[in-house]
């Protein structure tokens, strides 16, 4: 499984536009665009998932699920669940 979220994020982290990530996948850009607006978790044809998914892979990109450990080396980022302050309010004593 994948969320549109992981999607838009590691399509930034390999500096891909949409367009080129369309072509690593052998999908189209308004499939990518749809997949992208999801809300949460994307669903469409599985064939079109592994495709996706499968590109991210061989770019270099390791998915991680709901409290999953990440078995990879590489530097990356993780969403919390439980989202931190917001920086722009500012230090309380």
């Amino acid at each position: 499984m994948i969320t549109s979220a992981q999607l838009r994020a590691a399509r930034a982290l390999l500096g891909l536009d949409q367009r080129h990530l369309a072509e690593l996948s052998e999908l189209s850009v308004p499939t990518i665009q749809r997949m992208e607006a999801s809300d949460g978790v994307i669903r469409g044809n599985v064939d079109s998932l592994m495709k996706l998914i499968g590109a991210l892979d061989r770019a270099g990109i390791e998915l991680i699920g709901d409290n999953a450990l990440s078995q990879g080396g590489g530097r990356g980022i993780r969403l919390k669940t439980v989202h931190a302050p917001d920086p722009r309010q500012g230090k309380r004593p």
